[in-house]
């Protein structure tokens, strides 16, 4: 922070983003990271967090195409791009007139070269060949059988070199249908090309993502050995410090996305004696990703620098997806920036400081050498894939529709910047807008809304709003909804601009009403009830203890002591049973619930206060305060705990029938009569409260044997039963049955036959 008053305003944000939902909460934007989200049009975003005035960028060419794969400059300053996915060259004069040069068999022209003479050379893929271009006419200038031709270089001799895949081989070229294989990397891809001061050629791979000098044919070192998987961009700069960009997600990958199916570089692949493996995973941000394997064998080259501590990592944003390193002649390396929300694709090297391009909305960033970072500006499109230094400034090459961009020293004069869209979790209204900013003479600086309850503005939403008031703060202008978005407008004189600092809304969200899940009724018996049966069982243990009875034939036997007889022991019904009602509730604020319980009879009107005003989700009850019958409890839940009475809002939830049957059945038996071998007994059972779900009987304490009701279901709170008896040995037998209800309670009744 950088004055107290902005920490006071985070305190507040964090106090009121801790409150229960209808308290006013704060949406605040003031961090590199919080900007970054948004959408950028003419504004640079400094590391620090603060958004101003950018340097002028223009469309300087648009090609129709889906992507501008490469770029080359002539010596009289005449740009040259190709294409994908028609696989076309285009010429881009001083005047800025464009025309088309050349539409080649293939679909993809992923490399472009000038030499000496003005003379323009063009890579295909994905049949790999060479074309020269020349007075409108291209013809075929070298095939080296490779599938992917990468990038292309004239060196110091005039050779042309051309970087292949996917066998991962370097080609010199010295004039038409005359080349050789001038270094073999065994690896799948030689991605990037570049000649140093002192006429050395350095080649970076995939998937390995190891950067080469080579300084005779067959003769390579291994400069870096990169843990992310591509080298993408090398600029060797005047001092022999190398700069090298390095991506975690594939871009050969990126670049076969337009190419027909069944031509894509092989998900594994083995070279030569060492084999570089590679794993195809699906990425988070979809597509897919190639990395290698932990260990896999790498081109051994000798003298191979030790590796280096790392340094200290400018890290954008959390598993790393692109990197910029800087390698000393010395063969030390700096890890100057890294990013894993970005991949960058390209970079040059200025003076004191990197321009490089990302992935990230087709941004172009600036960074020192001594760390500090600049969004410079961002061209709004998928991707900025290529960068060039012209005499008309620096030129961006973008992604998912293939335009040119020019960004030149020009301050520009206007520009805006859309936030993210911000979710208030409910419908909300909308307080006060106010920001921080530093706006010289001249300079304008003006906000607007807009709201909706879709989740992408769209056709439903608000338009935007008249301009919010002076920077203290004024309501914003927009109805209430769910979902909102703000908009700054910066206008002033050439590098005095506004500076914003950071920008806070207010709003107060609809209070969302409780949520009572389930509610369930369960018999347990008391704690008091289940001490007193253990105690009685203790009891009852050591009153049965064993006894001992002496016999003597003396004459001086002890009198026999009196008889304490032998108590009957009783086992009756448990008591002490309660039952538990417990239910569950949530609320999608998170405020603090309070709870009612009711209850009353299926055949009752009026509901009966059991608790109230309870922050406990259960409740017990002695079951025998409910007499036989089926009974509806009733759960009131309240956010009023942390919402004032005004906007409390309430839910309830009635439970399903629950019977309360403390009686058994009544069973009762007719008298037993022979029936041929058999015995007969008709047996009837009555149950008040619920229907019968079982009847068997037990004959001299054997074991249960069910039976079927007389009407043959067993569905109704009286049945009729009889018992066919037969197989007896004569004499007397005990005859028990018992019948069971829908709550479980038993009737027994007994009948002795003879």
């Amino acid at each position: 922070m950088r004055n107290p008053a902005a920490l006071a305003c985070l305190l507040t944000a964090l106090v009121c983003a801790a409150a229960p939902a209808s308290t006013t909460a704060t949406w605040e934007m003031n961090s590199y990271r919080d900007f970054a989200a948004g959408r950028l049009t003419g504004l640079s975003l400094t590391r620090d967090g603060r958004l101003m005035l950018a340097p002028k960028i223009e469309t300087l060419f648009a090609s129709d195409q889906p992507i501008v794969w490469s770029l080359a400059q002539a010596p009289d300053g005449t740009i040259y791009a190709g294409t994908g996915h028609r696989g076309r060259v285009f010429r881009i004069d001083k005047s800025g007139t464009a025309s088309l040069v050349w539409t080649a068999d293939q679909p993809e022209v992923f490399a472009l070269a000038v030499d000496s003479q003005g003379v323009l050379y063009a890579a295909t893929s994905p049949d790999g060949k060479i074309y020269r271009i020349q007075g409108g006419r291209a013809q075929e200038y070298f095939a080296p059988g490779a599938k992917y031709i990468w990038a292309l270089a004239f060196g110091p001799d005039g050779a042309l070199y051309a970087g292949t895949g996917d066998r991962g081989r370097i080609f010199r070229i010295e004039g038409a249908g005359k080349g050789e294989v001038y270094y073999d990397t065994e690896q799948g891809h030689v991605t990037c090309l570049a000649f140093d001061a002192q006429g050395r050629l350095l080649a970076g791979s995939e998937p390995n993502g190891i950067l080469y000098r080579i300084v005779a044919k067959d003769r390579g070192f291994v400069m870096y050995d990169a843990p992310l998987p591509e080298i993408r961009s090398i600029v060797p700069a005047a001092d022999g410090m190398t700069y090298a960009a390095a991506l975690g997600g594939s871009m050969s990958r990126r670049a076969l996305g337009g190419v027909p199916s069944g031509s894509g570089v092989p998900s594994s692949v083995s070279v030569g004696a060492t084999a570089a493996t590679v794993t195809v995973e699906a990425s988070a941000q979809g597509g897919v990703e190639i990395r290698p394997k932990p260990d896999a064998a790498r081109p051994a080259a000798a003298g191979a620098p030790p590796p280096q501590p790392a340094a200290p990592m400018l890290e954008v944003g959390g598993v790393e997806k692109s990197a910029i390193y800087r390698i000393s002649p010395d063969n030390t390396v700096e890890s100057l920036w890294s990013s894993r929300e970005e991949n960058v694709y390209d970079l040059l090297v200025r003076g004191g400081e990197i321009v490089f391009s990302t992935d990230g909305q087709g941004r172009i960033y600036r960074l020192s050498f001594d760390r500090k970072l600049t969004l410079v500006t961002q061209t709004n499109e998928g991707e900025a894939i290529r960068l060039l230094a012209s005499a008309r400034g620096i030129l961006a090459a973008t992604g998912d529709t293939g335009k040119l961009y020019r960004l030149t020293e020009e301050g520009g004069a206007s520009g805006t910047f859309e936030s993210p869209v911000h979710d208030a979790g409910t419908v909300a209204r909308w307080g006060r807008l106010s920001w921080r900013a530093e706006a010289p003479a001249g300079a304008r600086l003006q906000f607007r809304t807009r709201t909706g309850n879709s989740l992408r503005p769209d056709r439903t939403w608000s338009e935007w709003s008249d301009p919010v008031g002076g920077a203290s703060g004024s309501p914003a202008a927009s109805p209430n909804a769910r979902y909102i978005q703000w908009k700054a407008e910066f206008s002033g004189a050439q590098a005095r601009g506004p500076v914003l600092d950071s920008v806070a809304v207010a709003y107060l969200p609809q209070n969302t009403p409780p949520v009572v899940k389930s509610i369930s009724v369960t018999p347990q018996t008391s704690a008091a009830a289940a001490a007193a049966a253990a105690q009685k069982a203790a009891a009852q243990a050591q009153s049965s203890a064993a006894y001992t009875v002496t016999v003597t034939d003396t004459p001086d036997a002890p009198a026999p002591a009196a008889s304490a007889g032998t108590p009957t022991q009783a086992v009756g019904r448990a008591g002490g049973e309660q039952l538990q009602i417990a239910w569950q509730a949530e609320d999608p604020d998170g405020d603090r619930l309070a709870y009612s319980l009711f209850f009353r009879g299926e055949d009752e009107r009026e509901w009966k206060l059991l608790k109230a005003n309870s922050s406990d989700n259960t409740y017990a009850i002695d079951a025998d305060a409910l007499a036989d019958g089926r009974y509806l409890f009733r759960v009131v839940a309240s956010d009023s705990p942390s919402n004032p009475p005004s906007s409390a809002r309430t839910a309830e939830l009635v439970s399903s029938p629950t019977l309360i049957d403390h009686t058994p059945p009544v069973v009762t038996l007719a008298a037993p009569r022979p029936s041929g071998a058999q015995v007969e007994i008709e047996v009837e059972a009555a149950d008040a409260a619920s229907p019968l779900r079982r009847c068997e009987y037990s004959v001299d304490a054997g074991p249960w044997v069910l039976v079927e009701p007389v009407d043959g279901i067993l569905d109704s709170q009286r049945e009729r039963f009889l018992l066919k008896l037969g197989g007896l040995a004569p004499g007397e037998h005990l005859v028990v049955v018992r019948a069971v209800d829908l709550a479980g309670n038993a009737g027994l009744a007994k009948v002795v036959v003879r």
